[in-house]
C-alpha cells in the first residue's frame, strides 16, 4: 500500500472531526452572540428561565447551522486553496518578491487605518481583521499589476536572472508562426520576457480553425511554438489578457503594448516594422536577423554551386548556398544540374535578404 494512501474511514473520521469542530465553533458563536445581546441595558432584566431557553435555543441553531455547512465551508475553501497554489506554482521569484512586497504595505496601511477601529466594542475586532485582509490583497493585485513597469526593472533583473535592464518583447502573430524564435531563444539570444497578447491567441486560434489546411498547419504550429516555449525551454512568458477594440488593427494595438510596457516588437512582418520605426519602437525583426548572420560573399572570391533553373535574364542561371542565399550564376543556363566553380562579382542586398552576382571561372573544371 503506498504510504500517502488514505482510506476511506481515515476520510469519514477526518470530515466527522471537522464537523464537530465547526459545531463547537457554533456553540460558541451562539453563546457570544446570545450574552452580547443580554448585555445590552434594555434586555438586561429578563428572567433567568427564559435567558436559558433564549441561550439553549440560539446555541442549538447554530450548531446546527455551522454543522450542515461545514462541508460546503470546506469545498469553498480547499478549491481557494489549490487556485492560491497554482498561482503561486505559476509565479516566478520576481512575482513572488513583488507580491510579498504589495502584500506587506497593505498590511501596514491596513493597520493604520484601524487604529480608531479597533477600540470599538464587538464589531472592532470583525472589522479590523476584514481589513487587513481587504488591504493584504489589494496590495497584491496592485503590485502584480504594475509589475513591468520601467521602474519594476531592477526587481525584474534580479528575480529572473535576466540582463539588467532587459526590456520586455511584445510578440506578434507572425513570429510565432514562423517558429524560428524557438530555436533563437535556445541559443540565448533573447533576454527578457515575451509578452502575448490576447488578442495574438485569438487569432491564432482563428487560423487554427480555418478550413484551409495551409493556414490551419500554420495557426497549429504557432500554438505549438508558444507550447515549447512555455513548458520545453521554460522561458518567461506573460499573456497580456488585452482584447482587441472594435475596428482597430492588430498591428497597432501591439505597438500601443509595446509603449505601455517600454518593450520592444519581436515580429517577422515588414510592415509592421516600418511603422514601429515610425513610432520609435525598437523592433527585433528574425528576417533582419536571418540576413545578418549569413556568410558574406566578397567580390571576387571562389564558391562552388549546383545551378538547378534558369534565371530571368538571357543566359542566367540560378543556385542556392547552404543558407538559402540566392547565386545568380552568369552563363550558368549552359551548366544546368551541374556543380561548377563560379568566382563572385557583386553583392546586392535587398529587403528579402542578400542576393549573389557570380560568373563561371574561366579555367574550372566541372564537377560531376
Amino acid at each position: 500500500m503506498p504510504e500517502n494512501y488514505i482510506s476511506e474511514e481515515s476520510v469519514k473520521v477526518l470530515n466527522n472531526a471537522i464537523k464537530v469542530a465547526f459545531s463547537i465553533v457554533g456553540a460558541v458563536t451562539g453563546y457570544t452572540l446570545t450574552r452580547t445581546f443580554f448585555a445590552i441595558p434594555h434586555y438586561a432584566g429578563v428572567d433567568s428561565s427564559l435567558k436559558l431557553i433564549v441561550y439553549t435555543v440560539i446555541i442549538l441553531f447554530m450548531i446546527v447551522l455551522f454543522y450542515f455547512t461545514s462541508n460546503k465551508f470546506i469545498d469553498k475553501l480547499l478549491t481557494l486553496f489549490d487556485k492560491v497554489e497554482n498561482y503561486i506554482q505559476n509565479m516566478s521569484l520576481y512575482e513572488m518578491a513583488v507580491s510579498a512586497l504589495g502584500m506587506i504595505v497593505g498590511l501596514i496601511i491596513a493597520n493604520l487605518v484601524t487604529i480608531p477601529i479597533n477600540r470599538i466594542n464587538i464589531i472592532g475586532v470583525p472589522l479590523s481583521i476584514a481589513a487587513n485582509i481587504l488591504f493584504g490583497v489589494l496590495g497584491v493585485y496592485a503590485t502584480a499589476g504594475k509589475r513591468n513597469e520601467a521602474y519594476m526593472d531592477f526587481f525584474r533583473a534580479r528575480g529572473r536572472g535576466d540582463r539588467f535592464f532587459s526590456k520586455p518583447k511584445i510578440v506578434d502573430t507572425s513570429v510565432l508562426i514562423d517558429g524560428r524564435l524557438v530555436d533563437i531563444i535556445r541559443t540565448g539570444f533573447i533576454e527578457g520576457e515575451l509578452i502575448v497578447p490576447g488578442f495574438v491567441l485569438v487569432e491564432l486560434r482563428h487560423i487554427a480553425d480555418s478550413t484551409d489546411v495551409l493556414k490551419r498547419n500554420r495557426g497549429r504550429r504557432g500554438l505549438d511554438v508558444l507550447n515549447v516555449i512555455q513548458k520545453e525551454i521554460d522561458f518567461p512568458v506573460i499573456v497580456d489578457n488585452s482584447e482587441l477594440p472594435v475596428g482597430s488593427e492588430v498591428d497597432n494595438e501591439i505597438l500601443k503594448l509595446a509603449k505601455k510596457y517600454k518593450g520592444e516588437v519581436l515580429t517577422t512582418d515588414y510592415n509592421l516594422n516600418k511603422v514601429a520605426s515610425v513610432h520609435n519602437i525598437p523592433v527585433l525583426n528574425i528576417n533582419e536577423l536571418a540576413n545578418a548572420v549569413k556568410p558574406i560573399a566578397l567580390p571576387g572570391e571562389d564558391l562552388k554551386v549546383q545551378v538547378i533553373k534558369d534565371g530571368k535574364e538571357n543566359g542566367q542561371g540560378i543556385g542556392y548556398m547552404d543558407d538559402g542565399t540566392m547565386i545568380v550564376v552568369d552563363g550558368g543556363r549552359n551548366h544546368m544540374n551541374e556543380t561548377i566553380d563560379v568566382t563572385v562579382t557583386s553583392v546586392l542586398q535587398t529587403s528579402a535578404g542578400r542576393m549573389i552576382f557570380a560568373k563561371p571561372k574561366l579555367t574550372a573544371e566541372k564537377v560531376m
